[in-house]
């Protein structure tokens, strides 16, 4: 099978190891730098070329879209599934996965338990915002944060209203702002939950090291294997599947009521390996062998 992958590059530590397996495994792989990759659009003939090749050759692409590249690296996906080549992660899923706002909302209607979330675009609302949130403290974050970056914590009515004016006044794209209530009991923890094809391949819990109330690998916590229980892991695949996403890395918290999931990755890291020596790599390409040979290729996706 011809598998591409579309990455930032072959340094990638999750690159190398879907590079690895899939070799392995006897398939012809190639790293696709998606942001060297475009796209011709025209009547009938939608086509996307890298280097001269048309990457419509290729029986299945694994999508490792970086936040930053969401709307390029979205768009390129498309116009591939548009050619009848088979994704793991589709370009919706990608897209509204990286909306917080949008991918809350998708997650509550699915019935799949969320910390209680509000949007507002009036600082002046702060009294009636926190008394539905039950008071500060609070968490106020940007739609499109990631990594933990553009998640600050409010520790009072005060802090929360010059937090969100601040926001109000820097948000020059209008990019939503969530707030969201403050789990004490979770403080610098949550649950990654790593899923591919509707069921859990690995899961670890991320702790901060310091003081920090976030806990991402990326601001220096530590991660350590755990157990789920059933509750959390059959939380972690209906969130993965509300949000149409067949690879997903979901985050969880575990509260006085029960798990609460905090967001669903589109293309999660594979520290994951590293920490609990599972091999999570392995899966994502039985799954592309499995599924892209179910593959109609007169079904393409509409725009």
């Amino acid at each position: 099978m011809r598998i591409a992958i579309l990455s930032n590059g072959n340094a990638n530590y999750s690159t190398k190891r879907l590079v690895e397996v899939a070799k392995a495994r006897g398939h012809e792989v190639k790293v696709i730098k998606y942001k060297n990759a475009y796209a011709s659009i025209e009547k009938s003939n939608p086509t996307v070329s890298y280097k001269g090749e048309d990457l419509a050759k290729f029986d299945a692409i694994i999508p490792r879209i970086a936040n930053y590249m969401t709307r390029y690296g979205s768009a390129i996906v498309r116009q591939l599934e548009m050619q009848g080549v088979f994704s793991v992660v589709s370009s919706i899923a990608i897209v509204r996965s990286r909306d917080k706002l949008r991918s809350m909302q998708l997650l509550a209607r699915s019935g799949v338990d969320i910390p209680r979330t509000i949007v507002s675009r009036n600082s002046a609302d702060i009294d009636d915002l926190l008394d539905k949130l039950g008071g500060a403290p609070v968490i106020i974050k940007l739609a499109r944060s990631t990594h933990g970056n553009g998640v600050v914590l409010a520790e009072s009515k005060k802090a929360a209203k010059s937090v969100l004016q601040a926001f109000y006044l820097s948000n020059e794209d209008g990019t939503n702002i969530l707030v969201q209530e403050f789990v004490e009991e979770s403080a610098g923890t949550d649950i990654r939950a790593f899923v591919v094809g509707g069921r859990v391949v690995a899961s670890m819990k991320r702790q901060s090291l310091d003081d920090d109330f976030r806990s991402n690998l990326h601001k220096g916590g530590e991660g350590t294997v755990i157990k789920l229980t059933e509750e959390e892991r059959k939380m972690a695949v209906k969130a993965a599947k509300a949000m149409g996403l067949n690879v997903a890395g979901v985050d969880m918290m575990r509260s006085a009521r029960g798990p609460l999931v905090l967001e669903v990755n589109a293309s999660p890291g594979f520290g994951i390996e590293k920490v609990t020596k599972r091999d999570v790599a392995t899966p994502i390409i039985e799954y592309v062998e499995v599924n892209a040979k179910r593959r109609n290729k007169k079904d393409k996706v509409g725009a």
